[in-house]
């Protein structure tokens, strides 16, 4: 790994998932090795066994899980430069950490590293889904470094729906600080986040290559969240951060629809 830059995979884990040990190979699989910890609130067997068996550092948190809580606990245990929040569903291209490093050596105001993404349905990698595609394309101006440190441009890519995969990130300790995840949101915790980031100086560094891989499944918090209604709260509460109430309600009705996407 490129000594000038330090970087960890912080994986959050939570209860016994059947996919925390294909996010854990992924991981390992990376052609620049990189650091790598487990961070949970819900200590079990199932963790400690996949912790040991890969000689993975496991930090435990004590008291209520919360998602922000939770994050914020993993990207504080990285003692790294950069930290990559991973969830334990999803999975990373081998060349993540490469293209990374590829990305940010030469941009020493980059504050975060952003990829594409592909979703896992049924057990299998793609095909992209309506939603992805959308997302893709609103990230465009990403590709361009200019428009990717312009303010402006970085409120554009998220003014018409989250179009930043969460688990495709890395974050930039030295330049955001300690505890960085503020929003009170519980489905939209993300899309505020990268608003956060949006709005301070510095580069959200893209790469426009499916290097990470969202896992779409029934037990997933976002469905979850999406049939108790917190996700449609969530998301005209971020709407209105950009838009009339007028305008809101027309983009919701359309942007329900991506809901499906889920199922």
């Amino acid at each position: 790994m490129n000594e000038s830059i330090s970087h960890t995979f912080a994986i959050c884990a939570y209860k016994e998932s059947e996919y925390l040990e294909n996010m854990i190979q992924s991981i390992l699989r990376q052609t620049v090795k990189t650091n790598v910890i487990i961070a949970t609130s819900t200590p079990n067997d199932h963790i400690k066994v996949l912790s040991e068996k890969y000689n993975i550092p496991l930090f435990v948190r004590e008291g209520k899980s919360d998602i922000r809580d939770d994050w914020n606990y993993a990207y504080d245990c990285a003692d790294t430069e950069w930290v990559t929040i991973a969830h334990q569903d999803d999975q990373y291209d081998e060349h993540y950490v490469e293209e990374f490093i590829n990305k940010v050596e030469n941009q020493k105001n980059a504050i975060a590293f952003v990829t594409d993404y592909i979703p896992i349905k049924n057990g299998n990698i793609g095909p992209r889904d309506i939603n992805s595609k959308i997302r893709r394309v609103l990230r465009k101006p990403l590709k361009y470094n200019w428009m990717a440190k312009s303010r402006f441009w970085k409120r554009r890519v998220l003014c018409l729906g989250n179009s930043v995969c969460c688990p495709s990130v890395t974050y930039n300790k030295t330049k955001l600080g300690a505890s960085f995840f503020t929003s009170k949101l519980k489905f939209n915790i993300d899309w505020e986040t990268f608003l956060k980031l949006a709005d301070m100086k510095g580069m959200m560094a893209y790469v426009e290559k499916p290097l990470t891989f969202y896992r779409v499944y029934d037990g997933a918090t976002s469905m979850e969240f999406i049939v108790n209604h917190t996700r449609e709260i969530d998301d005209e509460y971020m709407f209105r951060k950009f838009w009339p109430n007028w305008a809101v309600k027309i983009i919701m009705h359309f942007y329900k629809k991506a809901y499906d996407t889920y199922k």
